[in-house]
Formats: structure tokens, sequence, C-alpha cells
């Protein structure tokens, strides 16, 4: 059970992003958001991997999936959902976070060898309409002024979320969560803080309490506690099934939003959240039946 309660947890905290980034960018300049929460999560894993030793064994030629590892996300990964939620609304980029699933199951399939089952791609399409369901019945909560193109840059998002689950998987019998997260928040920094120099970024004079606090809490609590739950969780289930939490994100940030800021959900929308979470658990239905047939084999 540790595994898939990493991966609700995991989840948890990213949802939680989504309601903290639009806090935040609206009071810095989103590539400073970016740069800050990566200085702050290098900072963070770099005594964590002192003390607990973390090891990895190099094999030749893997600086090209380390590398990739760390430009899918979080580099590409958070500059097109960066823009994304500047263009559009969170309700519906979370749409598109539902695609997440479907591309990395495509790639495990083609990259990986994994053979998805119908169960599995049952409970994908039922999750999915849960949260395009869930979604369509929540109201906006942020402008859209160009919400086309910022869907498109989501999409681009979800593509770049699961090219790093897939690398992730590659790399994760080699290299144990808190090196991969490092790999991740290491070239996070460099590239975001390459960015802090362009003309267009703006950098920030002050600093207000809350937007601080946000800030710490997505480099601290999101981009290391999420990424390095996932990525230890993902080492011990197969890569498709990972993904799937993933439809829980939408289901997550709409609670936090009627916990934190007392939105409301109406019938409908509590239906939908039962939807999705039923999807999951459809798709977890073949690791229970898999033992039983081998079990009947032997």
């Amino acid at each position: 059970m540790l595994p898939y309660l990493a991966l609700i947890l995991a989840m948890l905290l990213w949802a939680s992003s989504f309601i903290a980034l639009k806090y935040v960018f609206a009071v810095f300049d989103p590539v400073a958001v970016l740069f800050a929460r990566m200085l702050i999560a290098t900072v963070c894993v770099l005594p964590l991997i002192r003390l607990t030793g973390a090891r990895g064994h190099y094999r030749k030629g893997d600086w090209k999936w380390l590398l990739a590892l760390g430009l899918a996300e979080p580099c590409l990964y958070f500059l097109f959902e960066a823009q994304a939620l500047m263009l559009t609304s969170a309700s519906q980029a979370a749409i598109l976070t539902a695609t997440l699933p479907m591309l990395v199951a495509v790639g495990a399939m083609l990259f990986l060898g994994e053979r998805q089952s119908a169960r599995m791609w049952a409970g994908m399409a039922v999750s999915m309409a849960g949260v395009v369901w869930l979604t369509a019945g929540a109201g906006e909560s942020a402008s859209a002024p160009n919400p086309v193109l910022g869907n498109l840059l989501q999409f681009l998002a979800m593509v770049c979320g699961a090219a790093y689950m897939l690398v992730a998987k590659r790399l994760s019998g080699r290299y144990s969560p808190l090196l991969l997260t490092c790999v991740q928040s290491v070239t996070g920094s460099l590239w975001f803080g390459a960015a802090m120099f362009t003309p267009w970024v703006e950098w920030p004079t002050v600093f207000p309490l809350w937007p601080s606090f946000w800030v710490v809490y997505l480099g601290a609590g999101i981009t290391l506690g999420s990424y390095g739950l996932y990525t230890w969780a993902v080492c011990r289930v197969p890569v498709a099934q990972a993904a799937m939490f993933t439809n829980l994100i939408p289901v997550f940030a709409v609670l936090l939003a009627w916990a934190i800021l007392g939105e409301t959900l109406n019938a409908a929308q509590w239906f939908a959240c039962v939807l999705v979470f039923a999807g999951v658990w459809l798709s977890q239905r073949q690791n229970e039946a898999a033992p039983s047939a081998a079990a009947q084999a032997g």
C-alpha cells in the first residue's frame, strides 16, 4: 500500500500548486517564482542526499537520460504550464491533466514494453470522464484572455510530464529518488536562473509575507515532496498505473478550493469526484488479478 499512499500524497501536493501558483503569479514574475522554487528545492535536497547517503549506479550514456529528465520536467513543463496559467483558467487547464495517463500509457507501450489491459483503458476512460465532468461543472476562478493558446501550452506541458515519467521509470532502477529529484532541481535552477537575466523578466523588489511563504512552499513542499514521493513510488509500480493517479489532481484541487477558499461543490461535481476515484480504482484492479492468474498457472 505504501507506493499508492505515496502517489496519493504526491497528487495532493501537486493539486495544491494550482492554488499557490495562481496566487504568487499575481505578485511575482512567473520566471522569478520558478527560479526561486527550484533553488529552494535544491537547497533542501542536497543535505538530504548527504544525510541519507543516497547513491546511484552510473552507466555510460546515462547523462543523456538525466539531462532529458531535467529538461522535460521541470524546465519545459514548468515553462509551458506557467504561460498556460497566465492565458487560460485553472479549470480548463485541469481538464488537460486527464490526457497525461493516456500519453504515458502509449509511451510505456512504445518505449518500455508495458502492455496495458482492457481494464486499464476502461479505468482511464472512466477517470477522464469524471475529470471532464468535474471541470465543466466548475466556474472559472481566473480570467482566460487566450484560452486556445493557453490550453495548447498546457497540453505541451502534459507531453513533457509524460516524458518525465517515462525517463524516471527508466532510471529508477539505478538511481535513488533523492538523486533524481536533485537532478531535476539543479537543472531547473540553472535553466530558470539563466532566464532571470533575459530582458523580459522582472526582478522582484518587494517580498510580501504570504506570497513569499507560498514560494517557499512550492519549492520545499511541492517540488521536493511531490517529485520525491512520485519517483520513489514509480520504482515500485508500473509507470502507466502510477500516471493514472494524476487524474486525482483536479479532484484534489477542487476539494482544496472548497476547504481553503470556501468554494462550494454541487451534487454533480461531487459525483464527478467519485467517478475519478472509481476510474483510478478500476485501473489498479489488474494488480490483484495478476497474482491469482499466476497462481492458477502454477
